[in-house]
């Protein structure tokens, strides 16, 4: 059997609607009983931690307010000093973390 298809086909096949959240009924199946959940979840101590290290992160200002006023005091009065061997110091620490 061969059909040709060129877009003007007829469904054939009947379909029936069924509303959301309900089941097709059929008579001879048994009823479903609810299934009591038995998962549980135990969080070691780390885990815990971090959970309390993020809930006092999400609570603190982004910027230390007190801290950027203090720089740009210095700034304005020219007293900010820059080391510029602690940055060196610094960039190479973040270097040789990230390389792992």
């Amino acid at each position: 059997m061969s059909q040709k298809i060129d877009g003007n086909l007829q469904a054939t096949a009947h379909l029936r609607s069924v509303a959301l959240g309900t089941k097709p009924s059929a008579g001879t199946e048994p009823q479903a009983r609810p299934v009591e959940a038995v998962d549980s979840l135990r969080l070691t101590g780390e885990a815990t931690s971090l959970q309390a290290m993020q809930r006092e992160l999400s609570t603190a200002p982004a910027i230390d307010a007190a801290r950027v006023q203090a720089v740009r005091e210095s700034l304005q009065n020219g007293t900010y000093t820059i080391n510029p061997d602690a940055i060196a110091s610094r960039m190479l620490e973040l270097d040789q973390q990230l390389q792992g």
